[in-house]
């Protein structure tokens, strides 16, 4: 038997599949040098510098916002993080914290007095002794690095006159207290120039006797590093030094570093404007006067619910500020006289007692003279002033409400005129009872005499449910 085989035809691909496949390889190998350097990490390339702007004084909203801005610069991988300055001063709470994070970070931190005319007072000075670079831009100054007293009006201890490298003089004619808070703050800022290498006994003279120096005056005091007219300027200086940070040298490359600045986000402005002394003692009072409204006038929600939120905001702000308690309890004492004017017949005495108490407390609220942290006068003023005015204002509105006649209810039924709905009585001359219909409602009725179904009578008098009623005859 015969077998027939078919011939193997081998298919050939069209020519237009090998052009493309021969464009994809080509297009390929063009890309192949660019996706490798990509991929290989440039050790040329410098890791970022952050810049954190400090204005203004120093108080919770830009402690936060330093200690979370150095963070952030540690997991972006730093080399540099920068702290440009200009400040007066400010708490010392959080001063400490944002010294603290300095002290903790693994990345050089450079505290730079910018831009001319700035200043690093107080508070300031200490975060520059704690910096590993301190550094200053032409026609700034840093010092008068005093404790506050505490309290209203505390003053500052007086400067002694001498020059700039003269040793610290001991504090004389001061209570316990001045003393226990200059030894403290001498101390602390003695361990941050040991730390750094600064001069410590400048340092205790900006503590004891509010010192200051001007740029070139701190680094030939050896406070500052060196002068520095900008940005570039200060990382041109500082490229290729070598720092210890956190036990460990860290050579800093920022020629040609890219900069970041970071810029403050919605939670740190929001921060920084609830926690101003004044804007925390007008969001109390609002609250205060909000709630007010809504338990006089129940029902409003709206009086309620904001009168709430600005004195829960007020309330969270003031936790965070260095509060006089007994400034707070006059604040709390005065506001609770003038709710009482609204409800007692005193005539205006006690209202008057609650704002002068609410004016004395407004003024120790603020237990600090940090400038830029106290409630002005003309604040608390004005907010006196309008207490007095919702105050008497109101209790004006009560008392008339009180001397109204009375415009309804049954004592008022007296006088009113109603209709007869059935017949009362058949003898002449016989006392009656029957009902009738007075201000839209069924009454039972008794009469001197017979009444008639439709007749108007008017009420005399009310025994219970009972209206005495007399016939209306037509004139």
């Amino acid at each position: 038997m015969t077998h027939a085989f078919a011939p193997h035809r081998h298919h050939r691909a069209p020519p237009w599949v090998h052009w493309l496949a021969l464009a994809c390889l080509a297009l390929a190998l063009a890309c192949l040098p660019r996706a490798l350097a990509q991929a290989a990490p440039s050790p040329a390339a410098p890791a970022p510098v952050f810049v954190i702007p400090l204005q203004g004084a120093i108080g919770p909203a830009s402690a936060s916002f330093a200690v979370r801005g150095m963070d952030r610069a540690r997991q972006d991988g730093a080399q540099l993080i920068v702290l440009r300055m200009d400040t007066p001063g400010g708490l010392d709470k959080s001063m400490r914290d944002i010294i603290q994070a300095i002290l903790a970070s693994p990345v050089p931190v450079a505290t730079y007095v910018a831009p001319g005319g700035a200043r690093a007072a107080s508070a300031g000075t200490y975060i520059l002794y704690a910096s590993h670079i301190a550094a200053m831009a032409p026609g700034t100054n840093l010092g008068a690095a005093s404790p506050v007293a505490i309290g209203i009006g505390g003053p500052r201890p007086e400067a002694q006159p001498g020059p700039a490298s003269a040793p610290a003089s001991a504090p004389a004619g001061e209570d316990t207290m001045t003393r226990k808070q200059m030894h403290d703050a001498s101390a602390y800022i003695r361990g941050l120039a040991q730390l750094r290498h600064r001069n410590a006994e400048w340092g205790e003279r900006a503590v004891r006797e509010a010192v200051s120096l001007s740029a070139d005056e701190a680094v030939t005091q050896k406070v500052a590093d060196f002068v520095a007219p900008d940005l570039p300027a200060l990382l041109a200086r500082v490229d290729g030094k070598r720092y210890e940070v956190a036990g460990a040298t860290r050579t800093l490359r920022t020629a040609g570093a890219p900069v970041v600045t970071l810029e403050p986000d919605w939670r740190s402005r929001l921060l920084a404007v609830i926690t101003d002394p004044s804007v925390a003692l007008i969001l109390m009072m609002i609250g205060i006067y909000g709630l007010i409204f809504e338990f006089s006038t129940p029902g409003m929600v709206v009086p309620g619910i904001a009168g709430a939120i600005c004195l829960l905001l007020g309330l969270f702000a003031l936790q965070m500020l260095p509060i006089n308690y007994a400034g707070l309890a006059l604040i709390a004492f005065g506001v609770a006289c003038m709710v009482a004017e609204l409800f007692l017949p005193t005539f205006g005495a006690v209202g008057i007692g609650g704002i002068i108490a609410f004016g004395f407390g407004a003024l120790m609220l603020i237990d600090t003279d940090v400038p830029g942290l106290g409630v002005p006068l003309a604040l608390i003023a004005g907010l006196c002033g309008v207490s007095a005015i919702f105050v008497f204002g109101m209790s004006a509105l009560l008392l008339r409400a009180r001397r109204r006649p009375v415009v309804s209810g049954a004592d008022t039924l007296v006088g009113s005129v109603g209709v007869m709905v059935d017949d009362a009585g058949q003898v002449p001359g016989a006392p009656a009872d029957g009902w009738a219909m007075v201000r839209g409602e069924s009454w039972r009725i008794h009469a001197p005499g017979p009444l008639a179904r439709g007749q108007a009578v008017r009420v005399t008098g009310r025994h219970g449910l009972v209206l005495d009623v007399a016939p209306i005859h037509d004139a």
